[in-house]
């Protein structure tokens, strides 16, 4: 296999590196709370800057594993993440580890990572290899449902621990649904009862647990915690939102240091913020509200530019791609990030209940960051080879003209 950096994707990798560029940045100004913590200014930035260079190798690396070898190896991803992700659900697990009361991280050989993560990737990728085998009307109704069915099993658990995240693979399902031109009668009943699913969970623990002051048990426990926060961002703008409560901490700061960013089109510029000593966890769920109050719309405006840019190059590589299964998963990957994306910065400006879902690059944590830096090699992958399958088409026209026999009429 030839390393040819001519075929790289020099747009996606330059959209890549100012995200890692943008995500040191912020990350600087935003981990004082661990910096105070650590007594050093590097420890913490050190960690964050050690992943960011194994996400740019494996970026690297990946790009140019022949994305038939992508989909192979997303099946035995898939049903690994998948054994992990149900193991989250055993009481007591040994390797199960909780973190701010949610049991959605794994540590195996003192390496602590999300299952989660990995099975949205291999997710995409086993659901876009399927879609793309349809070949006829009756093949549509087939892995419709083969894949709802390989959604169904790896989103249950992925749901019990954190609703946003099944929430956004649901999402992005839906959208290789329309893009595979699954008839709507198929994908819109099963968002009917998505919604009547969620809609009937919501009012049962509303009004069992919620205002009676009850424990929820079991599984799924958190759904307390997810109907209370719906609540308070749906509540009554009243003298309570005002009022600084352990539950509406984050989001308080998080309005005050957007507040302060929007006196100018700039900010108070890097380094100047000071909401991140008050705001918990401002290097990772909260990291863009912290990006607002330093560098204001612009650098607001500049980094939504770049996720939407991540969408459009995908859908240009895509177009220019006869390989159903690798545009697919090149769409697919391109969507997750950029709704994972917009759903991070909905939530930290205040338009969105909490969710917990992290910018993807930017905010602080090593499974998120490998992971997507993933995404990139393999979208990065796709269009390399369309790239060297255009160059080889060209030659083989050139040297079939040269060998082509010289008419001359007289």
């Amino acid at each position: 296999m030839q390393l040819k950096i001519q075929h790289i994707d020099r747009t996606f990798w330059t959209i890549y590196l100012i995200l890692i560029a943008s995500a040191i940045i912020a990350l600087f100004s935003a981990s004082s709370t661990l910096v105070y913590m650590h007594n050093s200014a590097l420890g913490p930035i050190g960690q964050q800057m050690l992943f960011i260079t194994l996400g740019i190798i494996a970026a690297f690396a990946i790009q140019y594993i022949p994305s038939y070898w992508v989909r192979f190896g997303g099946y035995l991803l898939l049903v690994m993440s998948t054994l992990l992700v149900y193991s989250t659900m055993i009481p007591h697990n040994p390797l199960v580890v909780t973190i701010n009361g949610a049991a959605r991280w794994v540590r195996i050989a003192g390496i602590t990572f999300q299952p989660s993560e990995l099975a949205k990737l291999s997710l995409i990728i086993v659901v876009a290899d399927q879609l793309a085998r349809i070949k006829t009307d009756a093949d549509k109704r087939k892995y419709f449902f083969r894949t709802l069915i390989i959604a169904a099993v790896v989103m249950l658990p992925v749901m019990a621990s954190n609703l946003s995240t099944a929430v956004l693979i649901g999402l992005i399902i839906f959208c290789l649904w329309v893009l595979a031109r699954i008839p709507w009668k198929y994908t819109l009943s099963v968002v009917g009862i998505a919604i009547a699913a969620l809609a009937l969970g919501y009012t049962i623990v509303e009004f069992i647990y919620v205002r009676p002051g009850r424990q929820m048990h079991g599984p799924f426990k958190r759904a307390t915690t997810w109907v209370a926060r719906i609540d308070r961002h749906f509540s009554d703008d009243g003298a309570s939102k005002f009022q600084l409560t352990d539950d509406n901490i984050q989001e308080v700061y998080a309005s005050v240091a957007i507040a302060r960013g929007g006196i100018s089109p700039i900010g108070v510029l890097p380094g100047n913020s000071k909401e991140r000593d008050y705001l918990p966890l401002a290097f990772a769920d909260y990291i863009f509200a912290i990006i607002v109050e330093e560098s204001g719309v612009i650098g607001a405006g500049f980094l939504i530019f770049l996720y939407l840019a991540i969408l459009f190059r995908a859908c240009y590589v895509s177009s220019r791609y006869s390989d159903m299964p690798a545009m697919l998963m090149t769409m697919g990957l391109a969507l997750m990030i950029t709704c994972q994306a917009l759903i991070s910065m909905l939530v930290a400006v205040g338009l969105g209940p909490v969710t917990g879902q992290p910018l993807p690059l930017i905010s602080r944590g090593g499974t998120s960051v490998l992971i997507t830096s993933i995404y990139f090699g393999i979208m990065m992958g796709v269009s390399r080879e369309q790239m060297e399958l255009r160059e080889r088409v060209n030659v083989t026209i050139a040297d079939s003209q040269d060998d082509a026999p010289v008419v001359t009429l007289e």
